[in-house]
């Protein structure tokens, strides 16, 4: 049970912990989008070969085209969580400082970091502030201008925009200069739905970069990576489409979750935040209907929701928050 508390995606050991519950299980405990991108719709991959260094150059323009970047500041990772557990290798200045609540992996990432919260960021004129924008598991989102103002201010920004494709607008990307201090990762998995991918990405000084691609060698990402990731970053309709359906989804989950007396907060569309004091019993409730949501040990009242991917699945949850 507490592993279910830690990570979301867990349905192994969900069906573990709830023999009885009927199949399949609807996993709404993570922020991945469960509307993927077309998979077939990439190019065919020769497995016996190591990815080229061109080919690697082009996903990583591809990636930067996205996201507002030059290309000589973007890497590819195998995936956003190995760039944040190697920042301690950016040897970033102390004091290192992370906003809670947030991932765990943030308070891992650098050692002998200390927590922060949200609202007293704007205070930092010194060392190093990790964040997520939007922030994950309650949804809270800062404009870009706070978090540039904080990195021109003396202070090294790490960002990490796992949700940001889903709310472009909101990415610092597009309005950094040259010289500000910030590093932000991005994920491949979350929006585009291929959560085991294992593709992600760091935009940094062009220094910095270069440390990280030496750190990782020459092979980062796999060639299945690197071919899923091209192409679909370059499929602009499929992006279009996905940001309006992720959105309207959402909207149509805070109703529902509201004709059950469940006030949703958060502003990420691709999941909604439930306090309530009855979350323990009702994650228990869902879980014997063969639905995952995600617990918290450090916030009981607690319980986030995924968006569901169609009408089956919110008629599902519809249902088992009704009792039946």
């Amino acid at each position: 049970m507490k592993a279910l508390r830690i990570h979301g995606g867990r349905i192994d050991i969900a069906a573990t912990c709830y023999p009885g519950a009927p199949h399949p299980w609807l996993d709404l405990s993570t922020g991945i989008n469960p509307c993927p991108w077309p998979a077939d719709r990439a190019p065919s991959v020769d497995l016996q070969r190591l990815p080229s260094p061109a080919a690697l150059r082009d996903l990583e323009a591809a990636a930067a085209a996205m996201f507002g970047a030059s290309a000589d500041r973007v890497v590819a990772l195998p995936g956003s969580e190995i760039g944040l557990r190697a920042l301690d290798s950016l040897e970033l200045p102390s004091p290192v400082r992370f906003v809670t609540p947030s991932y765990s992996t943030h308070q891992d990432a650098i050692g002998g970091a200390t927590p922060i919260v949200r609202d007293a960021i704007d205070t930092i004129r010194d060392g190093t502030l990790l964040l997520a924008n939007p922030n994950n598991p309650d949804g809270a989102l800062d404009m870009p201008d706070r978090l540039l103002r904080i990195a021109r201010c003396g202070t090294w920004l790490v960002v990490d925009e796992a949700f940001a494709d889903i709310a472009p607008e909101f990415s610092l990307i597009p309005g950094l200069d040259p010289n500000d201090r910030a590093i932000i990762f991005r994920s491949f998995g979350k929006f585009f739905g291929l959560a085991g991918v294992r593709l992600g990405f760091m935009i940094a000084q062009p220094a910095q970069a270069e440390a990280m691609r030496r750190r990782l060698g020459s092979w980062p990402v796999s060639a299945l990576a690197v071919a899923y990731g091209t192409a679909a970053y370059r499929d602009t309709a499929w992006i279009a489409e996905a940001r309006r359906s992720i959105v309207a989804r959402a909207g149509r989950l805070d109703t529902l979750l509201g004709r059950h007396g469940l006030q949703s907060r958060g502003a990420c569309p691709l999941f909604r935040l439930v306090e309530s004091d009855d979350a323990p019993a009702m994650f228990e409730r869902l879980s014997r209907s063969g639905i995952l949501t995600r617990p918290f040990d450090h916030a009981p009242r607690w319980l986030r929701f995924g968006v569901p991917g169609d009408d089956a699945a919110f008629d599902r949850l519809d249902r088992a928050l009704a009792g039946g």
